[in-house]
């Protein structure tokens, strides 16, 4: 039976894997031609929807601990979000297009689900193929990680109407608040003490960065 079980997740892993990196392609193709990317930006939002329902199955023990995680992360970043939007306290003073899909109060439902698949994959990443022992060094490496990644969204995501900047200048405090949030959000994960978990997670953060970077030199 435990066989069984191990065989079945190993095989939705792979499925699982299939699915990510396809889907990111085809999207990756649907932004660049001009005819099909308002099509596709209207997908984004179904596109977020797909990869969390892609880690959620994936990960191997889906129980109220992993499902309070997600929500917790959720949550506390759309939080965070919400903040942003209406004080500029934290990130600085932007709002947000339509790309992401409907919005509470100004901020994407989607968000608070974007940030849990960022977190998650990026945590994965750090326990699963790091060899780094230290918890802290991987919650500070991992929220490197998650800087880097938003170097390379920012310049996609105002020009496909994710958000937009006041006076069009992304200041360095977005950044300075992505790696605060994202190491808190890290220490979160760490503790939760997941395992086994998803194998497709880090492949979906890789995507990520390859769907990112590419539309960023394709512009």
């Amino acid at each position: 039976m435990k066989k069984q079980l191990s065989y079945n997740h190993i095989n939705s892993g792979r499925i699982g894997i299939i699915i990510v990196v396809l889907f990111h392609i085809v999207g990756l193709a649907g932004f660049i031609i001009p005819s099909l990317s308002h099509l596709f930006l209207q997908l984004v939002p179904w596109h977020l929807l797909l990869m969390t329902v892609v880690i959620i199955y994936s990960h191997n023990q889906v129980n109220t601990k992993f499902l309070l995680f997600a929500l917790l992360i959720s949550v506390a970043c759309f939080g965070a979000e919400l903040m942003g939007v209406h004080t500029g306290l934290l990130f600085g003073n932007y709002s947000y297009g339509d790309t992401l899909g409907i919005k509470l109060f100004g901020v994407p439902l989607m968000i608070g689900v974007n940030w849990f698949l960022l977190i998650y994959a990026t945590g994965v990443l750090m326990q699963q193929r790091s060899r780094v022992k230290s918890i802290y060094i991987r919650i500070l490496a991992g929220a490197l990680l998650l800087v880097l990644l938003d170097v390379l969204i920012e310049p996609v995501a105002i020009r496909f109407n994710y958000w937009h900047w006041a006076d069009n200048t992304i200041p360095l405090k977005n950044y300075g608040c992505w790696f605060l949030l994202g190491a808190a959000m890290l220490y979160a994960f760490e503790k939760f003490k997941f395992d086994p978990q998803s194998k497709v997670a880090p492949v979906l953060l890789l995507m990520q960065f390859v769907f990112f970077m590419v539309l960023e030199l394709m512009s």
